[in-house]
């Protein structure tokens, strides 16, 4: 599915916020995938996956600075014609409920509007001692509830605001609750590197288990073996890496309605960059470190089995790191740089230099969480790269925008995710 890619922004665009949860109207769909130029309706709860609305157009995605898009019924972005609900789900016929905290609003909004339901009332707000106080402003019992909320900066603050959410689900009598965290914060401390250090993923696990939840979704997490810190079940969405079949024969069996099941986004990074429409020739993917190698190898399988290269650092302390070598040819190629976060953006920046110092003719940098801590933005717009491709997993602020950022939604793959969650079906075949 077409990637949203938000536009410049506009001093309407906070205000328009407000008709979004309750815009009801049917949108045609938007492309599925942007070298076949298909769309597919999403279906209603109760629709039959054989009858779903399949219609093919060109559409072009866009790039530009990213802000909060205009989303309203009359003037809807060609960009934004997403998936959507032909008409909104009637409350009576879903016991799904999706609640949002204050990491990502915007992001919660999107998902709720491609899902063609309003956001459940909540009401979160800070003590002046700074203690979070979270009420509930409608019924959830017997509900199956979705709680949005990246543990994103500021980490702790927001981590504790997702566990008063699940407590107050829990104790509201949910059916259900899963925690639905675009950006998992503390990741990066998934195991013992020195002694005496702490596994800062496993008591976030511990945490978020013990608060009540049910079952969790996360986006590109750092490393596989997190999914193994919690005793809860745990859906990885990948926002990187998409399936295994080709464009033609994806554009072929789209545009024909084939199939007689759910055909799934295409995971939106890899969906952009086909758009660019770069001979497979030219193209070279690359890992900025050792241990991205597998996720760059999937991401290069993808592109027509392109070819590999990795960047060798030694790191000498946290956010610290140097490049010391590069296993594999970027002479005169185009070079996509994976990585599933920029931070400070020292590691892709300095393997960035090195590449273009071997010869690189252009170098692309797709991430999934734009943590981006200073001074990751003087990095990224130095010149280094042709384009800064990230997703919204964490809300892009302002300070943090320049010419060569493009901001992709997550919207619509969190939202057929959590779809096919609450019915019962399969997520692992959005990636196979």
């Amino acid at each position: 599915m077409a990637s949203l890619v938000m536009p410049a922004p506009t001093p309407s665009s906070s205000s328009s916020l407000s008709s979004l949860s309750s815009s009801s109207s049917a949108a045609s769909p938007a492309p599925l995938f942007p070298g076949s130029s298909c769309s597919l309706g999403r279906r209603s709860v109760s629709q039959p996956f054989h009858s779903l609305n399949v219609k093919c157009e060109i559409a072009e995605p866009m790039n530009g600075k990213p802000c909060v898009p205009i989303i309203n019924d009359q003037i809807l972005p060609k960009f934004l014609q997403s998936r959507r609900l032909e008409s909104a789900v009637k409350k009576s016929e879903t016991k799904l409920k999706i609640f949002s905290g204050t990491a990502n609003t915007v992001l919660s909004q999107e998902i709720a509007w491609y899902m063609g339901l309003n956001l459940g009332k909540i009401n979160i707000k800070r003590f002046a001692d700074g203690e979070i106080y979270v009420q509930l402003q409608e019924s959830v019992r017997g509900c199956d509830v979705f709680l949005v909320q990246s543990t994103c900066p500021p980490a702790n603050e927001n981590l504790m605001e997702l566990l008063v959410m699940i407590d107050a689900c829990r104790r509201a009598s949910a059916k259900n609750i899963t925690a639905v965290i675009p950006y998992f914060g503390y990741a990066r401390a998934d195991r013992k590197t020195h002694g005496r250090e702490s596994i800062g993923a496993k008591l976030v696990a511990n945490l978020i288990t013990e608060a009540g939840a049910d079952r969790v979704l996360a986006c590109d997490l750092h490393s596989g073996q997190s999914m193994g810190y919690f005793d809860i079940p745990v859906d990885h969405v990948y926002c990187q890496v998409g399936a295994e079949v080709s464009s033609n024969v994806y554009a072929d069996v789209m545009c024909h309605a084939y199939a007689a099941f759910v055909f799934c986004p295409q995971p939106v990074i890899l969906d952009y960059l086909a758009s660019k429409k770069i001979s497979t020739s030219d193209l070279v993917v690359v890992s900025p470190d050792v241990g991205g190698v597998a996720r760059a190898r999937a991401f290069a399988k993808k592109l027509s089995d392109a070819p590999l290269a990795i960047v060798d650092k030694r790191r000498h302390g946290h956010n610290v790191a140097e490049v010391m070598n590069l296993i594999g040819d970027v002479k005169g190629k185009v070079a996509v740089m994976v990585d599933d976060m920029i931070d400070t953006a020292g590691t892709i920046a300095k393997g960035a230099a090195l590449l273009h110092e071997e010869g690189a003719r252009e170098v692309y940098a797709c991430s999934t969480h734009a943590v981006f801590s200073p001074p990751a933005v003087e990095r990224l717009s130095s010149g280094l790269f042709q384009e800064v491709i990230v997703t919204n997993t964490i809300p892009a602020m302002e300070k943090n925008y320049f010419p060569q950022l493009t901001v992709l939604s997550v919207a619509n793959l969190l939202g057929e995710t959590i779809w096919r969650v609450y019915d019962d079906c399969s997520v692992s075949s959005i990636f196979l």
